[in-house]
């Protein structure tokens, strides 16, 4: 659908509708009747249906609200899915940065114990609250996706940096309980104020975790071909590229015109379309770079 169409965008004030033609967002993909988690087991089904193994482990990423309390999405998945020995568990509480630490712990699952063969991820994301347009340039998307991690397979885990700052969890959240859904969402002034706290650690963080995966695969910034972004506003990548001294690759800005903000899902969706679109060689190495709200960021570094 058409951001413009988008039945929010006729109550924008002035101000936030500015903002939001400026975000780099065109269109985003809409499933209505459905949740996160049915997304989710579609996204299992298609790639079974490919590939079709038991994997030893189900690891289900968190998506931006649980759909049932005191229930298991995980476990939801591993039913839907039709999984009957992989074991289901969650990855959840770092937002965004949440492929980077699945790919981290299935990458360790499979060196832990020779005998496993793979790991399959997945995650689905739809809106938590009865919102799509958040201030000031954010534009939620409907999607999923299942990817396996093998021995030995391509793109290859080369490296994998961590870092989180606790200090910030209570700069931004939910009162869920005492809230009906559609009044979700932070208030504006908390937001505000955490974006540029945020950007600000971010660009320290970032910059160190670039460093430190880079050394430990032994290379220098000049033997990254590509590094991407999750789906962040458009003025986000210049703001990346002068503090990281790399240059954002052009298909981040190309998939958030198309698909908006989808969460966890971004840096997954970079990676694939750099992998089947953009002419990476054998051997090239590539770096996703993860931030999320809740002060956690990850650099992950790939070998096609």
């Amino acid at each position: 659908m058409r951001i413009a169409d988008l039945p929010a965008c006729a109550g924008l004030e002035a101000e936030a509708l500015a903002s939001l033609q400026a975000c780099g967002v065109r269109t985003v993909a809409i499933h209505p009747d459905t949740d996160a988690c049915e997304l989710a087991i579609r996204a299992c089904r298609e790639l079974l249906a490919d590939h079709p193994h038991e994997p030893d482990f189900l690891i289900h990423i968190e998506s931006r609200a649980s759909e049932r309390l005191a229930g298991s999405d995980a476990c939801r998945v591993q039913a839907g899915a039709g999984l009957t020995s992989a074991v289901p568990f969650t990855v959840g509480g770092l937002a965004c940065v949440g492929p980077s630490a699945a790919w981290a712990l299935a990458h360790d699952l499979l060196l832990a114990d020779p005998a496993r063969r793979s790991i399959l991820l997945a995650f689905g994301t739809r809106p938590a609250e009865d919102k799509r347009i958040r201030y000031p340039a954010s534009v939620l998307g409907d999607g999923a996706f299942a990817m396996t991690i093998v021995r030995e397979g391509r793109p290859a885990l080369k490296a994998s940096r961590m870092s989180a700052d606790g200090s910030f969890n209570d700069r931004v959240h939910v009162d869920y309980v005492k809230a009906p859904w559609h009044e979700w969402g932070a208030e504006r002034a908390v937001r505000e104020r955490l974006g540029f706290d945020l950007a600000m650690e971010s660009r320290t963080r970032l910059a160190q975790l670039v460093d430190e995966a880079l050394t430990d695969a032994g290379l220098a910034r000049d033997d990254v071909a590509a590094a991407v972004l999750q789906n962040l506003p458009a003025d986000a990548s210049p703001f990346f590229e002068q503090a990281l001294g790399l240059p954002i690759h052009p298909i981040c800005a190309e998939q958030l015109a198309e698909r908006g903000n989808l969460g966890p899902m971004g840096a997954v969706l970079s990676l694939d379309r750099l992998l089947t679109t953009a002419g990476l060689r054998s051997g090239d190495h590539v770096l996703i770079l993860s931030r999320s709200r809740g002060a956690a960021w990850a650099v992950t570094l790939w070998e096609a």
